[in-house]
């Protein structure tokens, strides 16, 4: 307890110091107007509108890498514009069409492969929270939303318009946003945004924005950006309300069940509502994720739960506000703990979330979600509801307050359910994360209670995070406090009672000589590591020291050696290779040392790849690991490829030894903007399965799709002998995105 006091004594001490040696550079040094346009806009790709020919033009960017001190060698001019409907931004983008460099034309293109310009938008100018729209020369679209300053999340999905015409060496992007896809504030007479343009070119190895960013951050992060001044105010959007209805029909057998076979018709929607320009209501009945991408499969080998990402639609607009409460060990809300089991899905009846913006400082969540029984799992029902309140304190920082409510139902004895006055878990806690102006000091402090039916002594949880980044240093000292008795049903706790702190620093070194500065980036050597008490005796529990050293090249290309030196107190039986049958190793100390090295190949090339391989000691034995992958860009078409993870476990009898595999080979074709087809086989030998997920899209609109979606599971231990399926399902659905 000593230390959940000093914890916040500690925390403002630092955060004094944060701001007494900030150096941010002067704001609004990049400044950009936007004028309402005189003449209707037509979006294709040709800049002739009068519009474009009286905007002001953002031109000279800054390189953000290799080297954050000089101008682009590829210039971008952009300019803007308005009307009642849509936000305009054209640009005009140098660069040869034989350089052209792109993944494929399916939609949500990952970063860092594929050419692009972008824009990211900050109405509020938080410097937190944001907007991100990209395109690529073949006029392929990305949008996210940008939380925590510099995270973008793809997941999010939304209507706006964009056309590209092609030269021979330049291409013009003409975007057309609307205003209803935004969430902003407005107020008569002058208002400003926060904006910047940016520029990735993978040939020349080259990413640049207008507003500089310094080469430690990411090319998105919006403590780095201009201001739009507005000539006129945003038009107000008026009303705005979206239906976004789906029909399914589904087959499938279940072969582990006897055969048994069933087909399903069904329908659901979603209904998003603008209460206000920066706040939106979300309802949703009867949802349906059934399109959604599968997870990639990871090999467990440690004795924790392990974390998958939330890809529903429906939970994704201002996702950051519910999830990102505590640390990722440690999350009071998870939201994929709904309608999602071990015993697979559950269904949703229906669920409202109001989230956004309230005014410039204040931000607001609340959410409430209702799921059914599933009888042959033995699921009752339940109910979850989180309630989300945020602060902006100085430039960037924010304090947050956040309470979560988990209520199961049992069986009312008549047929129906009432609540379980024992089956409820609550979990109540407070935050405060600060971001310097410059963002090179970074602090988090929060401090979580849960409430259950038993058990509520040392119910709580507790962290400090302190971060400094610079171009040469990385330093960060995460420290964090679970209790015995923490519990949160509707988060993610992989692990309660502990204490630990993992300090780490990494330093980078840069070529001096200008022949070398063209063949190696920059050099790296660091350290990490992880200290964790056990409770309540805080005996040692787990240990990992780990440097590492790397050289990073054109192309994305990297080279690094590690070590690991680990030592873990057994408190119960285990077994790491996580069979259900055999000795598991007993309860004592066990330190083991391993090392590997790694390297990915330059992903300019139509050929790329990475692999990774490492030895060492493991818990009483020896472990070797290699892992990798191979990826053939077929420009335009797509990208098809394949992952593995080979594990070998060796431990002395009478313990278990074992081999493992996960093969992931996968295919990613776009035959058009609008047309897209995945196949994605994953064959892992630790969870005895085999799974073959195949998706066709068609986007017939704007954000309305038909999805055919066919999976099926096997057996991995006989795959080859004979395969024997354990269950197969197809599945039709078709969304149409409707605005009133």
């Amino acid at each position: 307890m000593k230390v959940l006091i000093a914890l916040p004594i500690f925390l403002f001490l630092c955060s004094g110091i944060c701001y007494a040696q900030d150096t941010a550079a002067e704001e609004n040094a990049y400044k950009l107007p936007v004028w309402e346009a005189s003449t209707k806009m037509l979006l294709d790709g040709v800049l002739d509108e009068p519009a474009w020919q009286e905007a002001k033009v953002a031109s000279g960017f800054f390189q953000n890498f290799p080297m954050d001190s000089a101008y682009a060698t590829l210039p971008t001019e952009v300019r803007m514009a308005f009307d009642e409907a849509f936000l305009y931004i054209g640009a005009t983008v140098y660069q040869n069409r034989a350089d052209y460099i792109i993944t494929s034309l399916k939609r949500d293109f990952e970063d860092g492969g594929s050419d692009e310009f972008a824009v990211n938008i900050d109405p509020f100018k938080d410097k937190v929270n944001g907007f991100h729209f990209a395109v690529t020369p073949f006029n392929v679209r990305r949008e996210g939303i940008i939380d925590n300053g510099t995270n973008v999340n793809r997941d999010w999905d939304n209507k706006w318009y964009s056309e590209v015409k092609n030269h021979e060496d330049y291409w013009v992007v003409e975007m057309a946003i609307p205003f209803k896809t935004l969430r902003y504030s407005r107020v008569e007479g002058p208002n400003t945004w926060r904006i910047n343009f940016t520029r990735l070119a993978i040939k020349q190895n080259e990413r640049s924005s207008w507003a500089p960013v310094p080469r430690q951050f990411t090319i998105n992060h919006l403590a780095y950006t201009g201001l739009l001044e507005w000539e006129n105010p945003p038009p107000k959007p008026g009303f705005n309300i979206s239906v976004i209805p789906y029909l399914t029909a589904s087959t499938g057998k279940d072969f582990e069940n006897e055969g048994a076979a069933e087909s399903n018709f069904d329908a659901g929607g979603d209904i998003k509502i603008a209460i206000t320009p920066s706040l939106n209501l979300d309802l949703t009945f009867n949802p349906d994720f059934s399109q959604v991408e599968v997870d990639r499969q990871i090999t467990n080998l440690s004795r924790f739960e392990l974390f998958f990402p939330e890809r529903r639609q429906f939970f994704l607009e201002n996702e950051d506000l519910f999830s990102r409460f505590g640390f990722p060990n440690s999350r009071p809300f998870f939201s994929r703990r709904i309608g999602l089991s071990g015993q697979g899905q559950v269904p949703i009846i229906a669920g409202a979330r109001l989230s956004g913006k309230l005014d410039d400082n204040w931000r607001i969540g609340l959410l409430n979600m209702q799921t059914a029984k599933v009888e042959d799992a033995g699921v009752n029902p339940a109910n979850y509801a989180i309630g989300v309140l945020q602060r902006k304190v100085f430039d960037r920082s924010y304090v947050g307050a956040v309470f979560v409510n988990k209520e199961n139902f049992e069986p009312d004895g008549q047929g129906g359910y009432e609540l379980d006055g024992n089956g409820y878990n609550r979990v109540a806690g407070l935050e405060y994360n600060l971001y310097s102006k410059d963002g090179k000091w970074e602090a988090e402090l929060f401090y979580h209670r849960s409430f259950s039916a038993e058990k509520n002594n040392d119910a709580q949880s507790a962290a400090l995070f302190i971060g400094r980044f610079t171009r040469h240093w990385r330093l960060f000292f995460p420290s964090q406090y679970i209790g015995e008795n923490f519990r949160a049903d509707a988060g993610f706790v992989p692990r309660p009672g502990f204490w630990s702190f993992s300090p780490g620093i990494t330093h980078y070194f840069f070529p001096k000589s200008a022949g070398l500065a063209k063949k190696i980036i920059q050099l790296g050597l660091g350290i990490n590591t992880n200290f964790t008490y056990n409770q309540p005796d805080y005996r040692l529990a787990d240990r990992s020291v780990n440097p590492e050293f790397f050289i990073e090249f054109p192309g994305q290309s990297t080279l690094s050696f590690g070590y690991s030196s680990d030592f873990t107190y057994l408190y119960f039986p285990f077994d790491p290779t996580n069979k259900e049958s055999g000795e598991k190793l007993p309860v004592g100390e066990y330190h083991y040392n391993s090392a590997g090295v790694s390297f990915n190949s330059d992903v300019r090339k139509k050929v790329y790849f990475d692999l990774g391989a490492s030895r060492g000691d493991f818990f009483n034995g020896n472990i070797s690991q290699v892992e990798g992958g191979l990826n053939f860009r077929w420009q335009p078409v797509g990208i098809i490829a394949a992952t593995f993870a080979y594990n070998d476990i060796q431990l002395p009898n009478p313990y278990n030894s074992a081999s493992f595999w996960l093969i992931g080979p996968r295919a990613e074709l776009s035959f058009s903007r609008s047309l897209f087809f995945s196949t994605f086989l994953q064959y892992n030998t630790q969870a005895n399965n085999v799974n073959i997920n195949s998706r066709l899209q068609w986007r017939f609109r704007p954000v309305s799709d038909l999805f055919l979606v066919y999976t099926d599971n096997y057996y991995s231990n006989q795959f080859f002998d004979g395969p024997q399926v354990k269950n197969r399902a197809l599945v039709l659905k078709v969304t149409y995105w409707l605005n009133l």
